[in-house]
C-alpha cells in the first residue's frame, strides 16, 4: 500500500466534499449531530480550508486513488491542529489514516504539539489516536444526548 499526501487546490474542493460527505454521513445518521457534523458542511467551507494561509487540506492518495483528506492548520508556528480527517468507508480499517497522520506529522517537523478532537463514542477512532501517541486532554464537549467530542494532544 502506497500512501501519499498532496496539497489540495480549489479545483479539488468538490471531490473532497464528496468524500467528506460519504465518510461522515454514517456518523451523522448515528449521532444526529446536525450542527457540527462535517457531512453538513458547504463547498465554501472546504474552499476556505483549502485556502487557509495558516494550513490547508491534503488529499490522501492510495495507489493513485483519492481515498480521503486531512486538514491541518496551526495557531502558532509550533501548535498544529488536525480537523477534519476522513477516509472513504470502503477504505477504512486498512491503516490509511494512521499512515496519513504519520506523513502529515513528518511534513511539519517544527510542530511541538498536535491536537485533534473526535467523538468519544467512536472507540475505533479513540484507539487509533491513542495508539499514535495522542493523549486525552480532559476536555470534552457534549454535542447532544448521544454525542460527546473528546480532545487529544500529542507533544513532540
Amino acid at each position: 500500500m502506497e500512501i501519499n499526501l498532496v496539497r489540495a487546490i480549489e479545483s479539488d474542493a468538490e471531490s473532497i466534499l464528496d468524500i467528506q460527505v460519504k465518510a461522515f454521513v454514517p456518523l451523522l445518521e448515528k449521532y444526529k449531530d446536525f450542527n457540527t457534523n462535517p457531512a453538513n458542511e458547504t463547498i465554501d467551507r472546504v474552499v476556505t480550508r483549502i485556502n487557509n494561509p495558516n494550513g490547508g487540506f491534503y488529499k490522501i492518495i492510495e495507489n493513485y486513488v483519492l481515498v480521503g483528506a486531512i486538514c491541518v492548520f496551526w495557531r502558532e508556528e509550533t501548535q498544529y491542529w488536525i480537523s477534519p480527517m476522513f477516509i472513504l468507508p470502503n477504505y477504512q480499517g486498512r491503516g490509511i489514516a494512521q499512515k496519513a497522520i504519520t506523513l502529515v506529522e513528518q511534513m511539519f517537523p517544527q510542530a511541538m504539539t498536535w491536537e485533534l478532537a473526535t467523538i468519544l463514542e467512536e472507540k475505533r477512532n479513540c484507539y487509533l489516536y491513542e495508539k499514535m501517541g495522542y493523549i486525552k486532554t480532559g476536555v470534552q464537549k457534549k454535542l447532544n444526548d448521544s454525542t460527546t467530542l473528546i480532545f487529544y494532544k500529542k507533544s513532540c
